[in-house]
């Protein structure tokens, strides 16, 4: 609603030019209407220019929920003045008592400092200018980049590993918290382009090319190693890795109590075997269903790998074209990920 690029937004950044400060209340007029003495009723269609011209009033204005509709302007808000208020200003202590005293967005524009103050529930965010943001939308890019190469890294490895039959707990652990690492980095990201708005549309793209395949890898990933595969404990897990505090995301023993191991397990030493749906989720054009049917019918990867062409022919869903496809993307897969891993050594 505040974003670059949106009608509102023109209006306070016109507020602001002017240095004239404002302070704004959106939401329902009937059910705002106990707050209000006084004012000018106008029911108007918003425009930029009209803010601008009812901001050089002293009171109040009042725009409808969806801020298409001028209701009022020179109000005064009279919000229960025994609710606490840390702000100093009389026109931000008046709008911080206001969202916590009802549901509405309220925008204090401050006349000297230029700076522009949210208010939702109490909360407080100050509104930065787009070069602000925008330098700190690339900085989190460069971060990101950073974080989905390393991520790339341990993945192939991970790979390798599991098709020499050789991975360790540690090695899942790792590629687990690295991408958990790269979503968390990602949603930071979003809330920027989010503040821009069209300014945000080449941060955007940059952030969606980035993370292909990411979240599917990772959701892969999981049901790979659970200790007890099924789409209640696959939920739990995903929805418990998402809501670890940053400090237990570095602890690898969390990571695996997480998944259904011992806390205590020495991760280095610990052998695990896939089930094989990171592995089969990157063979082209295999459905989901299908990838689900092999699982529980071939075990896991190891088995999948040692599995003749008409045991797999013979599972539902797969056939004799589809079998001869996965073997082929098996092979290739195996070959790609020795080249990667031999590239990076």
């Amino acid at each position: 609603m505040v974003a670059p690029g949106t009608a509102l937004r023109e209006g306070i950044d016109s507020i602001l030019r002017a240095r004239t400060g404002a302070l704004i209340i959106i939401g329902d007029t009937d059910e705002l209407s106990f707050l209000y003495s006084g004012g000018i009723k106008l029911d108007i269609d918003y425009s930029p220019a009209f803010l601008y011209q009812v901001a050089k009033m002293d009171g109040a204005i009042c725009l409808s929920a969806n801020a298409t509709k001028l209701s009022m302007c020179n109000v005064q808000l009279m919000p229960d003045p025994t609710i606490l208020s840390l702000e100093t200003g009389t026109r931000h202590r008046t709008a911080e008592r206001v969202s916590k005293q009802t549901d509405a967005l309220v925008i204090a524009v401050s006349a000297r400092r230029d700076v522009v103050s949210l208010y939702v529930d109490g909360a407080k965010y100050i509104l930065e200018d787009i070069p602000t943001v925008l330098a700190k939308a690339n900085q989190a890019l460069a971060t990101l980049d950073k974080y989905r190469a390393r991520l790339d890294q341990v993945s192939t490895r991970l790979t390798a590993l599991e098709f020499e039959g050789g991975a360790t707990l540690h090695d899942v652990l790792t590629v687990l918290q690295r991408s958990e690492l790269v979503t968390r980095m990602a949603v930071e990201i979003e809330r920027y382009i989010v503040e821009l708005g069209t300014e945000g549309r080449l941060i955007e793209m940059q952030l969606e090319e980035t993370m292909v395949g990411t979240a599917a890898d990772k959701a892969a990933l999981v049901r790979d190693y659970l200790v007890v595969d099924g789409e209640e404990a696959f939920a739990q897990a995903l929805d418990l890795l998402g809501r670890l505090p940053h400090q237990d995301l570095l602890d690898f023993g969390r990571l695996a109590e997480m998944l259904g191991y011992d806390r205590k397990l020495n991760t280095l030493d610990y052998p695990v075997s896939p089930r094989g749906y990171r592995v089969l989720g990157r063979i082209p054009r295999l459905p989901k269903i299908a990838v689900a049917s092999i699982v529980q019918a071939i075990g896991g990867l190891d088995q999948l790998l040692a599995a003749g062409d008409g045991e797999l022919e013979g599972i539902e869903g797969v056939g004799e074209l589809r079998a001869k496809d996965i073997r082929e993307g098996l092979r290739r897969l195996q070959e790609i990920n020795l080249v990667d891993r031999y590239l990076q050594t």
